[in-house]
């Protein structure tokens, strides 16, 4: 039996946590959190607060709900949480592959875009002289 004590409200998440009744609730009916209920009450157990820890923290890191699901179905059925954490950290070296992918591209799209705004200035300072030369003649 867990003790009341161990329990939070929907407004005590939300202010521990940093998100919505909404995201409580989507979470919820995503199957990732398992709040108890009474009457229409949710009250949330350590157990919901360690799984919405590890909801958030993949989803900071770009990780998909299906995958974060599996991770703790996984820790479910085995207990242990041994391939859990061996999961985590392929999924991890997976995601940190991609977002060092996404940022080499990002880093040669933001070089382009500051060279096209360096031509791009020349171009303007030539047009408002042009304009300058017009209006005084």
């Amino acid at each position: 039996m867990t003790d009341t004590n161990d329990l939070m409200t929907i407004r005590e998440m939300c202010d521990a946590f940093e998100v919505t009744p909404r995201t409580l609730r989507f979470y919820e009916a995503k199957e990732l959190i398992f709040p108890k209920r009474e009457g229409t009450r949710r009250l949330f157990t350590r157990r919901d607060r360690a799984r919405l820890k590890l909801i958030l923290r993949g989803k900071r890191f770009g990780i998909s709900l299906e995958n974060i699901r599996q991770l703790l179905d996984l820790y479910d059925h085995e207990g242990s949480g041994r391939s859990q954490y061996l999961r985590s950290y392929r999924l991890g070296q997976e995601r940190l592959t991609e977002m060092e992918s996404q940022r080499a591209e990002l880093d040669e799209a933001i070089r382009d875009l500051r060279e096209e705004l360096a031509k791009g200035a020349g171009l303007f300072a030539r047009y408002l002289d042009e304009m300058k030369d017009k209006s005084a003649a």
